[in-house]
């Protein structure tokens, strides 16, 4: 006869735990569990069936993990708080009495934890601590811009200020930065680190106020977390980068607002003597042997069996930089030694061609007006390579003034005011520098090229400024074109918009261009992908161009390869359906329905706008 099974003992009931259990158990307080959860990594769980692992009740509670409960018990950070909580009675205790030599000494001894433990635990590999530094950046840029108050202390805005400054330092030295996107809520950036994408977001340099309706504890407990593991990072990546870790703050150029500038970066030093190996000695048979007499002892075995004549190369002399300028040698066949080869002789790390991105801005310098920000321009220019100044009201550490001759852009947000009183001099020095405005910095980081400065000039209205990361497919997408009857043009236009849109089918004397677009919309491989742009590049066509039409001739390929259902055949898959996937089926076809809608909506914007454009043109 089997095991008779008892209720609640065995299956939901016995893996998952109610949060009031799991509070009971560890003995600890409510906030405290919250702490916890957060530190470790642990987060509720939704059982399959919630009455089963409720013990029969339907009360709506949290469930977690029994396993995670049972780990977190033997948790060194639930012991230190244990020790904080009797630590605070007896210190409350000695201070109701008036014993303050007793409150001093505990005062003393306060019990401290560390969250060393926890971050080697929850990220075995540095690169797992890299890819998931996302959130930690956006919570210390976040906390660096908030005024110090009663919930937030001044120590902790200024050491997340420091972290700050310690990454956008890092970046600006290394050039990682890929791409940059002002939107509403803040600055977007990305960079590529360790083979890895990361994306922060800054918030604009405004008088930032805590909301009443947000639990400060809450992010107070995600910024310790944040702090620890990002001083792990920053210390590998300097490390790795053989610089100083932390980097060196001036306490002058900081009280004076020279922001990023007050730190600088210097080299660790290195030390080439290697350290003198230890001599271990072992006894055998009552003699002491030494390592240095068993290496002398293989040496004299081998010159006997007559290999003493071989040198090993010493690997320690060989240095990264002869490694990476050693050539490839290109052997003969061993099967057929006549033969010769007909592959090209492989290149070395150091001879292939490096992306030029990262110096896009290395022949320009610029100089910022006083109403632009400047620690937005000075870490985006800087981290691709280009100089940048600023006047005396935007901070001090200027490596020029507005009269230096290199100065090749100036960076300008406010219309164009004439000046009754410009001498000669002011006027000459305006002709020979470009006026942008701060969108074309950012454009030309997101198209990896210098933008012509016509459209971003002084006073001018600027081209949309469109986000640099990739959407969905069902997205709406403002590169593409509008069908021609939509905006109320003539027949000559309207064909010099459909032949912009989509390549037409046309015989063997077709355009290049609409042949290229054609190979592109059909391209089933990058190679063949890479040979249209080729075509398109033999052909005079610029690649921005070229690859916003490609992009959606390939939308409306694939529109027209999706055939709809017949009639009644999705009501018959429905009923094939369990309970659970045709709900999942309903939200799915919901938000297809929602983003078609809002699609639709912008496009309709978009025509309006086109015809109002239209209008005012003809008139």
């Amino acid at each position: 006869m089997g095991r008779l099974r008892q209720k609640g003992k065995a299956g939901a009931a016995k893996a998952y735990v109610t949060r009031s259990a799991a509070v009971k158990k560890l003995q600890c307080s409510l906030a405290d569990f919250r702490r916890l959860c957060i530190l470790k990594g642990i987060f509720p769980r939704e059982p399959r069936h919630r009455k089963r692992a409720n013990k029969g009740s339907s009360a709506p509670t949290s469930f977690y993990y029994a396993k995670d409960i049972a780990y977190l018990a033997h948790e060194p950070v639930l012991k230190k708080l244990r020790e904080h909580k009797a630590f605070a009675k007896k210190l409350s205790r000695a201070l109701g009495r008036g014993e303050w030599s007793s409150a001093k000494s505990l005062e003393e001894n306060r019990p401290v934890y560390t969250l060393d433990h926890i971050i080697k635990e929850r990220y075995p590999t540095f690169v797992d601590a890299v890819r998931d530094i996302d959130d930690a950046l956006c919570i210390i840029f976040l906390f660096a811009s908030l005024p110090s108050s009663a919930k937030v202390s001044p120590s902790l805005v200024e050491n997340c200020a420091r972290l700050a400054a310690e990454w956008q330092l890092f970046v600006m030295h290394t050039n990682s930065l890929q791409k940059v996107f002002l939107s509403i809520k803040g600055i977007y950036y990305q960079a590529e680190v360790f083979d890895q994408t990361v994306t922060w977001l800054i918030p604009y340099q405004f008088t930032q106020s805590i909301p009443t309706d947000v639990d400060v504890r809450v992010m107070l407990t995600f910024l310790e977390l944040y702090q620890t593991l990002l001083g792990f990072v920053f210390f590998k990546l300097y490390t790795d980068a053989g610089l100083v870790y932390p980097p060196p703050l001036d306490a002058k150029k900081d009280e004076t607002g020279a922001g990023v500038g007050a730190f600088s970066l210097q080299e660790a030093k290195r030390i080439d003597s290697a350290p003198a190996r230890k001599v271990k000695e072992v006894e055998i048979d009552g003699k002491r042997v030494s390592s240095k007499d068993v290496r002398q002892t293989i040496k004299s075995i081998s010159a006997t069996t007559g290999d003493g004549d071989v040198e090993m190369p010493d690997t320690e002399d060989v240095t990264p930089n002869d490694a990476a300028e050693e050539d490839f040698v290109q052997q003969p066949s061993t099967s057929n030694p006549q033969e010769t080869s007909s592959l090209h002789t492989l290149k070395t790390l150091a001879s292939l061609p490096q992306s030029g991105s990262s110096k896009l801005f290395a022949p320009y310098t610029f100089w910022l007006s006083r109403e632009t920000s400047r620690p937005v321009f000075e870490f985006i220019v800087r981290s691709f390579g280009g100089r940048i100044g600023w006047p005396s009201t935007s901070g001090s550490g200027s490596p020029f003034d507005e009269t230096d001759e290199s100065i090749t852009h100036v960076i300008i947000d406010r219309p164009v005011v004439e000046k009754p009183d410009e001498t000669e001099e002011e006027r000459e020095r305006k002709r020979r520098r470009k006026h942008i405005q701060p969108q074309w910095v950012v454009d030309c980081i997101n198209a990896g090229r210098i933008l012509l400065e016509e459209n971003y000039t002084q006073g001018k209205t600027l081209p949309p400024h469109l986000s640099p990361f990739e959407g969905r497919d069902d997205a709406y997408d403002p590169t593409l074109g509008l069908i021609a009857e939509d905006i109320g043009m003539d027949e000559d236009e309207e064909s010099e918009v459909e032949d912009a849109i989509e390549p037409e089918e046309t015989d063997e004397e077709e355009r290049p261009e609409a042949a290229a677009l054609k190979a592109a919309a059909t391209a089933e491989d990058a190679t063949a992908l890479r040979a249209a742009e080729l075509e398109a590049e033999a052909a005079g066509v610029d690649f921005g161009t070229f690859e916003k039409k490609a992009k959606s001739a390939r939308k409306k390929v694939k529109a027209a390869e999706v055939q709809p259902l017949p009639e009644g055949e999705e009501d018959m898959n429905k009923m094939m359906m369990s309970n659970k996937q045709r709900k999942l089926y309903a939200r799915m076809k919901y938000g297809e329905k929602k983003r078609t809608e809002e699609r639709e909506d912008l496009q309709e914007k978009r025509k309006k706008i086109e015809k109002e454009k239209k209008r005012q043109a003809k008139s």
